[in-house]
Formats: C-alpha cells, structure tokens, sequence
C-alpha cells in the first residue's frame, strides 16, 4: 500500500510539474524503481518477524521489571547504610561524636517483620552440620580472617578439632588467656565492646549515648517482694526506687557489645546469689553499634535472658540479648531454658525461680565462673545496686576482655 500511495504522488507531481529540469525527472525515476522494488518485499513477513524478535525482549523485561526494581532498591539501601558505617567508623577514628539518626516507627515495623527468628533457627541447625574434615580448616581460616579470632588464646588451636561451627564458636579458652582480677569488686563477664555505663539516673536507660530504653520495659514487671531476697527499700515511687533495696544506694548499669569474632561465653561478673529468670521472647535484631545507635529500646525489642539476684550491696542482675543469628542463649544451670522456640509468642514473658522449699537461697556463683553461653556474638547488659562512692573503671567505646575491672568501691 505504502508503494502504491508513493507512485500515486509521483504521477500527481509529474502532471503538475512539467517544467521540471532533466535531472529532476532522473530522480523520479530512481525513486520509482526503489518503490517498485520494495513492493516486491515480503511485508508481512517482515513485520510480523519484527514483532517476534521485539516483543519477546519487552515481554521479559516486563516481568522482571519489579525483581530489578527491588534488587536496585535494596542495593542502594543497602549500600547508603554501608556508607553510614563508613562514616561513623571515620568519626570514632578522630574521635568525634556521631550525630545521631533515631529510626521511625515503619522502619522498626519494616525490620520487625522480617523472620529472624526463623532465620536463626535455620543458621542454628546449619552450625551443627558436621563439617567434613578436608573442609574444616577453609572454612575456619575464612571466619578467623573475617573477624579477626585469635586462635592462640583457645584451648584447642586445632581447627580440625572443631566437627561443626557451633563447636568452633563455643571453643573454650586456656587457663591463663583470660585472668580473673581480685582487687576488683565486680569484673567483665565477658570479652567486647563497652557501649555505655553509669548511674541509672531515672526509668529510662542509655544503650548507647543519647540512645535510651526503658528500664521497666527491659527488666519487665517487677518480681513480687516475697520472691526478692530484700525487701525494696521503698514502698512506692518510680521503678527504679523499687530495685534499689537498702538506703544510700544508687543504680548502676553497663552495655557490653560482643562482636562475632569475640570469645562467645559469659561469666559471672561478681560473687553473687541468683534467685529468678525471666525469658522474653522478641525479635531478633542486630544489636551492633550502629544498629544500637538507630534504633530506640532497641534491647526491649529483643529476645532475652534477665537473671536477678543479689550481692553484698544489693540488687544485681545480669541480661543476655539476643540478636539475628544468635537465637540460642544458654544458661549452664538452667536446663529448662529454651530460648527462640516456636512455642513462645512475642510479647511475652516466662518467670523461673531458683528459690524452693529445699533451696531457700537461689544458684551462688562466684566471680568468674562459668555462667552461659551465645551461638554467636550479642550483648551483655548488667544492671545493679552499689553504694555512692561506686566508680566504674571504664571508657565509653573501648574494648574489654572477660576478667577485666568494670568498677570497685
């Protein structure tokens, strides 16, 4: 049709144009062959092969048009809070302090609904896997170079020793890797990161400088007074009068992060008695600095392990949190503790005591010992009661090692 309508117009412009010069007419008569012989082409052919090579590409491209859509989306998500890393990394290196960046309540709500807790369930019963023992050492060597493990200070160095991950992140230290200071009234339980520490001023907690959580929330309902050890020594007022248990007395707290190339195990910090365990079912959040940074009450979200007690001056209590891939926290003499079970639903709480008609006086530890136990790295939280003159032994940021003074009188 295009052909016929063009010599159609070639005809009209040679009737209305005779006047036209010689070279003109060469002209119309090259484009008349051209016409021709596209007329002579399989047009139909043509387009409809055209339209089989073109639209079997759009058609794909449609389909993956929303996989690429996430994948850009996400990557560039992921890759600004890998920015963000860099610079608070920066910051800590001059020894600035980073801005702080509370996260919404979506992006709480966003994270809170991803299945962490299925995750790690999965990423538990993965480190169990018996690894074979050509694979052993690769896989090990690849994990001490990521996060820096020394291996020296291990019981066992051979890493063949260790048939699965689970084994190689509970590895046990030598004797003398880690010394127990005794001029010290209460010690780090275990090796990390101090994040904050002080006095509890009121009912809300720093996890992290400028960053805060409730204490209430955290330790959840207090235990009745029958079950305490002391008596509270005030009836009424704010939470945190509630623990305070003798007159004269503050409140003092202690956040120690533990990265996933620290020493997995915890200990008891000081000689103390404990008498109840509270479970709480949560999430199941990173709890790195940065995360602790973003995220206010970061730690009440999460799943966690509250055991209370007392010392000489009073209340104390130690919390293990946990974190993503670190669902499994235990408790050496606490065989009934299951911690990330599908039995339990957020939310929730479950109250142990160790005080009974045959054992009126709890679980005694003494400073030191051999307490628990994370399957990966997450954060320790010790909260207490100690006289005024109390003083921590600490920096904000600096590390720590299982056996070190955290404070004294």
């Amino acid at each position: 049709m295009a052909a016929s309508v063009g010599l159609s117009c070639l005809r009209l412009l040679r009737g209305v144009a005779p006047w036209r010069s010689r070279r003109h007419h060469c002209e119309d008569i090259a484009l008349s062959h051209f016409l021709q012989s596209l007329r002579k082409l399989p047009l139909r052919t043509f387009s409809t092969n055209a339209r089989k090579v073109h639209t079997a590409p759009a058609r794909t491209l449609s389909l993956l048009r929303p996989l690429l859509f996430l994948v850009a989306t996400g990557g560039g998500y992921a890759g600004y809070r890998q920015y963000e890393k860099y610079q608070e990394r920066e910051w800590e290196k001059l020894g600035l302090e980073i801005p702080r960046k509370l996260a919404g309540h979506w992006e709480v709500a966003l994270y809170k609904s991803v299945p962490t807790r299925l995750l790690s369930r999965a990423w538990g019963r993965l480190n169990q896997v018996e690894l074979p023992h050509w694979l052993r050492r690769p896989v090990y060597s690849l994990y001490i170079w990521t996060f820096g493990v020394n291996m020296k200070e291990a019981a066992v160095e051979d890493l063949h020793h260790y048939r699965n991950l689970s084994e190689f992140f509970r590895r046990k230290l030598k004797p003398q890797a880690r010394p127990v200071c005794g001029l010290h009234s209460v010690i780090s339980p275990s090796d990390g990161k101090i994040l904050n520490f002080g006095q509890v001023k009121n009912c809300e907690v720093e996890q992290v400088k400028g960053v805060t959580y409730s204490l209430e929330s955290f330790l959840g309902p207090r235990i009745p007074t029958e079950d305490l050890p002391f008596p509270p020594a005030t009836s009424c007022g704010s939470f945190r009068s509630q623990l305070v248990t003798r007159e004269g007395n503050e409140l003092y707290h202690c956040v120690i992060y533990l990265a996933p190339g620290d020493y997995h195990c915890f200990h008891s910090p000081t000689d103390w008695t404990v008498s109840h365990r509270r479970h709480f079912p949560g999430s199941l959040m990173s709890v790195n600095p940065g995360m602790a940074r973003w995220i206010k009450e970061l730690f009440c979200h999460n799943e966690r392990v509250v055991l209370t007690g007392d010392w000489k001056h009073g209340f104390f209590s130690l919390t293990a949190v946990g974190a993503t891939n670190v669902g499994s926290i235990r408790i050496y003499f606490d065989q009934d503790l299951h911690t990330n079970s599908p039995r339990y639903s957020k939310g929730s709480y479950n109250d142990f005591s160790f005080v009974t008609h045959m054992n009126k006086e709890g679980i005694p530890m003494r400073k030191g010992e051999h307490l628990g136990e994370f399957n990966l790295g997450s954060t320790i939280v010790l909260i207490f009661e100690a006289p005024k003159d109390f003083n921590f032994k600490l920096k904000a940021g600096q590390k720590i090692r299982f056996g070190e003074a955290l404070g004294s009188l």
